[in-house]
């Protein structure tokens, strides 16, 4: 098993995945991330530091993009794009203290990533919990701060649609 470092997302992360393949700086993958199956690049293998190093820890690149995850992404960066503008209001109109950045569909259409400007982690949860009570989800609300990226402690799902087209 050999680990990569692959960038990930609309909003990118670099993270450590594991996979049984070879592959080269540059390949198209689609990887497990904990938000879902989503579209990444690998940056390079990574070498051993440690043999002893658990290996199961790091998740899994699942496999190679295909032409077909390819189109599946195009058609969601569509329905985000026309989308944008109704989660922009709902947060106004919720009386949220975000600015939405973008908008993600993982691969399987699983969930709905809202990345959202904020240095306050409670408005993301509270984004989540709104979603939630109105029936919109699953979503995961991403908070990013100056610094990048904020860590949220769990994951903000609804149980209905968000309302993009499959």
């Amino acid at each position: 098993m050999q680990r990569y470092l692959v960038r990930y997302g609309v909003v990118p992360e670099v993270a450590r995945f594991r996979h049984g393949g070879l592959l080269e700086r540059g390949d198209p993958v689609i990887v497990r991330s904990s938000r879902g199956l989503q579209l990444g690049t690998v940056l390079e293998r990574e070498l051993w530091q440690n043999p002893n190093e658990a290996d199961g820890e790091a998740p899994l690149v699942e496999r190679r993009a295909t032409a077909a995850d390819f189109d599946a992404v195009q058609c969601s960066q569509l329905d985000c794009e026309r989308e944008f503008l109704r989660w922009s209001e709902r947060i106004s109109e919720w009386g949220l203290a975000l600015e939405l950045i973008d908008l993600e569909w993982t691969i399987d259409r699983s969930r709905l990533i809202l990345y959202v400007l904020t240095e306050r982690g409670a408005d993301a949860t509270k984004l989540a919990l709104q979603a939630a009570a109105a029936g919109i989800g699953p979503i995961e609300v991403q908070p990013i701060a100056r610094e990048g990226l904020v860590p949220l402690g769990g994951h903000g799902c609804g149980t209905g649609g968000c309302g993009c087209q499959h």
